[in-house]
């Protein structure tokens, strides 16, 4: 019952939709690439005997299967989801003695909504256009490396009995977005786009629940797909 009632909704929507209207699925490759900086590890440089802002973290860059829809509403215009399948993340240290130590990881979903704007709507193979939106970042599954948990302990921190872990917060901000849509024929072509996001993050390494080292993380990476595209 509930698939016929999904089919009659589409079915309705579709009816309802303007002329001019088209849906686009995207399915492709898509790359998270941090554009990173962060705040210094002001206590585990202070316990570690290490200079005063010598260190940072930092997050590597990950592909993952991404699936986006969009709805071009007019000519013009058209609105754009932005999915994928969970990105991982590893962090490490940057700077001073300690430079790559692993700090733990992260997976993260960061969906995003954008309104697309179409330069050339009266092209029939090449659309290129730009978009802006917001985006919402959820950061789960956080774990800690053994390289920190061993440098911890080295350091007296923690003893063997301690539980050491990760916290990420979740972020929202800004989306900015260019690309272009190649038509091969009516329904099948290929989908480009690059897109700058503001994801910030406070990191928090906690012993036994009680934080210990907090750092401020901008990752604000650069998101790039490409992928074939499906036109409906």
């Amino acid at each position: 019952m509930k698939t016929v009632l999904s089919a009659l909704t589409l079915a309705t929507l579709l009816a309802a939709a303007p002329a001019s209207a088209e849906f686009g699925i995207n399915v492709g490759a898509i790359t998270v690439a941090p554009d990173d900086s962060s705040s210094n590890l002001n206590v585990v440089e202070q316990v570690a005997g290490l200079p005063a802002g010598s260190t940072t973290v930092g997050v590597n860059s990950n592909t993952q299967l991404g699936l986006t829809l969009d709805y071009k509403f007019t000519p013009n215009w058209s609105v754009q989801l932005i999915a994928a399948t969970p990105f991982s993340h590893d962090i490490n240290v940057k700077g001073s003695a300690i430079d790559g130590l692993k700090v733990g990881s992260t997976k993260h979903l960061p969906p995003t909504l954008l309104a697309q704007y179409h330069f050339m709507p009266q092209h029939q193979t090449f659309d290129p256009f730009i978009g802006v939106g917001l985006n919402y970042t959820v950061f789960f599954d956080e774990q800690i490396d053994g390289q920190l948990e061993g440098a911890l302990d080295s350091l007296g921190v923690t003893g063997t009995n301690d539980v050491v872990g990760l916290k990420l917060k979740d972020s929202f901000g800004l989306a900015l977005q260019a690309g272009v849509n190649i038509k091969f024929n009516d329904t099948l072509g290929l989908h480009l786009m690059i897109s700058k996001m503001d994801i910030d993050t406070t990191g928090r390494v906690q012993v036994n629940g009680n934080t210990i080292q907090s750092v401020d993380v901008d990752i604000d990476p650069y998101v790039a797909m490409i992928g074939l595209r499906w036109t409906l």
